[in-house]
């Protein structure tokens, strides 16, 4: 039986290199194709990354919204429904991962192995995140970061207050982002509609099983505190944040000061922190070289 065939989707509003970063990482690990929505259309990757090899851009205008949704939805979440929907329903391949331009998957075998290995009943494959933490001494990698942390177990509320001071109470299991990590979708399901972080039949949601053992989504949700605050009004408001009340609460009221401060002590690689999260098994230690892979993939184009 020929292997699993697998692509990547995303849909994207970020600067060129982090597009160019996202594409090249996923090419390399071995991914068919890559569908790149672009929520802006006029973005200037979607320029560049026209008709390079195994990419497909599609610029997400109004033409594109009438033919897929009637009319461009509001939210961003939804968009995205839309999009990796769409794409799971004509790629051409047997599977489609899901992820955001700020997430690169880490895999321990072929993907392809991997996907093989699963039962014909399993329609998803679930990828644990692993959060990027900031460290300034490190040269810039377009996304720039070596230590990533793995989110606690249940019942670690202590430790978190342990790792991040009162901040700690604010977390989500010692994570700033998303637990649930990301997927790949078998495609030809029928009436499976993809989710962002899981997919529904008929309402129903569908099993998805442990995160995979050789499988990691490397996450970087706030490596860079300038952007992380730049980003910050917004998430709190219509982004991830709203879904975490009581640190959305607390965000809100802060000064800003007082986000500094939240931010130094949960989001900074100290040596610390990094001692505590190896000994427990919540780190993982890895160099991307994002720089490397596009210039090696994309001469030219940064």
């Amino acid at each position: 039986m020929a292997a699993p065939r697998w692509g990547v989707a995303a849909t994207v509003q970020a600067p060129v290199a982090q597009v160019l970063a996202f594409a090249a990482h996923h090419l390399d690990l071995g991914a068919q194709r890559v569908w790149l929505h672009f929520d802006n259309p006029e973005d200037p990757a979607a320029d560049l990354l026209s008709g390079q090899d195994r990419i497909t851009v599609i610029r997400c205008d109004a033409a594109y919204w009438r033919e897929v949704a009637g009319e461009r939805p509001d939210t961003h979440q939804v968009r995205q429904v839309k999009n990796i929907t769409r794409i799971t329903r004509k790629a051409g391949l047997d599977w489609i991962g899901h992820f955001d331009v700020d997430e690169f998957l880490l895999a321990a075998s072929p993907v392809a192995d991997m996907l093989a290995d699963l039962p014909p009943d399993r329609l998803i494959l679930r990828a644990e995140p692993w959060e990027a933490l900031h460290d300034p001494a490190l040269p810039d990698d377009i996304f720039t970061a070596r230590a990533f942390r793995r989110q606690l177990p249940d019942g670690a509320e202590a430790m978190a207050t342990r790792l991040y001071g009162p901040a700690g109470a604010l977390l989500d299991h010692g994570m700033l982002s998303h637990t649930v990590g990301k997927c790949f979708f078998r495609t030809g399901t029928k009436d499976m509609i993809p989710r962002i972080h899981g997919a529904r039949i008929k309402g129903q949601a569908v099993f998805g099983g442990r995160f995979h053992p050789d499988l990691a989504l490397m996450h970087f949700h706030a490596h860079d505190p300038v952007q992380w605050k730049s980003r910050l009004p917004y998430r709190l408001a219509k982004g991830a944040y709203q879904y975490r009340p009581e640190m959305q609460r607390w965000l809100m009221a802060a000064s800003p000061a007082q986000v500094d401060d939240f931010y130094e002590s949960i989001q900074c690689a100290r040596p610390d922190l990094l001692r505590v999260l190896r000994g427990h098994g919540l780190l993982r230690e890895v160099d991307l070289r994002l720089r490397d892979r596009v210039a090696a993939r994309f001469p030219g184009l940064i």
